[in-house]
């Protein structure tokens, strides 16, 4: 490939809840990719999972609805069998359910083609925050205190779990879903009352819930590790933790919303993170050893909490997300990447865990 272009299959949008994030990240790493270094292809994941290659026009509709409305007329599908005659590389931007939790993971290994971040297991551990959970614990990773609620558990025993929730986490508390992303379906619950509502609306996204303490008075922080293996002294591999970024909580927010996270002005970011030199270390070093845990690669982004002098680990982000404005390209710009140096090193990076792999990623 010394002698030609790479070709880069941009791929976003999807099903899940997060799709309008993925299309703005999709644009924007599209955009920024070098067209000297990189033969870009666009292809939108549509609501019923199905590729199609589109172009520019498309490209900047408003909308995820408006984009789909149009693929009929300018849009080409794509048979997912025929995807590694088009691509050398996939770029996914992708997030929550199908394309960021192991599945589209699974397609692209299927097919032989590499990709960016983190493989099967990794990426399904990461969304799905009850079994992810049990990992950290077992691995002496302070989480949040949580109970976790089945479906069938609350059909059938609504009061005796109230009743626990009530014991064991008390108010306010959080209500979310166990595999969802950036916010969704979470309610902050401060009443009994509405407690009831909340796991009900939850469990439509989800057959699992989790309750967790509310944490307040924290300093909420996040964390970009570039790298593939923490195990070896390779320079690809060695995972390097970013400076933190720490965004502020805000009097009029109980958390941040998805479009809070990742659409201009929603929330404030600082980079570095205003923590002294020895909690930052802390934090770097929790969040490298939550990707060696879990085998995360290329550029995960660890969610955290700071208080009384611990780290609460929140979740991992195996695709984190790629908007304008989004927090990791603040972190790459503070040790001296640009955006396009840092698009070039995700792709660097997944080039090379692919290489080496012996089975899945």
């Amino acid at each position: 490939m010394e002698n030609k272009r790479l070709k880069i299959g941009v791929i976003f949008g999807g099903a899940s809840s997060e799709k309008e994030v993925s299309l703005e990240g999709g644009r924007n790493v599209y955009y920024k990719l070098s067209g000297e270094k990189y033969e870009k292809i666009p292809i939108f994941v549509d609501s019923k999972l199905g590729l199609w290659k589109i172009n520019d026009f498309l490209i900047v509709q408003n909308t995820y609805s408006d984009l789909e409305a149009l693929l009929p007329e300018y849009g080409k599908k794509i048979p997912y069998e025929k995807l590694k005659e088009m691509i050398d590389f996939a770029f996914v931007i992708g997030h929550g359910k199908y394309l960021e939790d192991g599945c589209f993971q699974g397609l692209l290994e299927i097919l032989d083609i590499p990709y960016n971040g983190s493989g099967v297991l990794s990426s399904a551990l990461g969304m799905d925050k009850y079994q992810l959970r049990k990992i950290l614990i077992a691995h002496g990773i302070k989480i949040p205190k949580y109970i976790a609620v089945f479906d069938k558990e609350w059909a059938s025993h609504q009061k005796e779990v109230i009743k626990k929730i009530k014991k064991e986490i008390g108010f306010p508390c959080l209500v979310k879903p166990s595999r969802e992303g950036c916010s969704t379906g979470i309610t902050v619950i401060r009443k009994e009352e509405k407690l009831s509502k909340a796991i009900e609306g939850a469990f439509q996204w989800d057959r699992i819930v989790l309750i967790d303490e509310y944490i307040e008075k924290a300093i909420e922080i996040t964390c970009s590790v570039l790298g593939n293996d923490g195990s070896t002294s390779s320079p690809l591999k060695k995972l390097e933790a970013l400076p933190l970024t720490e965004t502020p909580w805000q009097q009029n927010l109980e958390y941040l919303t998805l479009l809070d996270k990742f659409l201009p002005g929603g929330a404030e970011m600082i980079t570095p993170a205003r923590l002294d030199e020895a909690m930052t270390k802390k934090a770097k070093e929790t969040a490298i050893k939550v990707c060696q845990i879990l085998n995360l690669k290329g550029y995960p982004r660890i969610d955290m909490f700071v208080k009384n002098g611990e780290i609460i680990v929140l979740e991992p982000n195996t695709l984190p997300g790629v908007t304008p404005s989004t927090m990791v390209f603040h972190q790459a710009a503070e040790v001296g990447m640009s955006p396009e140096e840092f698009l070039d090193k995700i792709i660097e990076l997944g080039l090379e865990a692919h290489k080496n792999k012996k089975g899945p990623l």
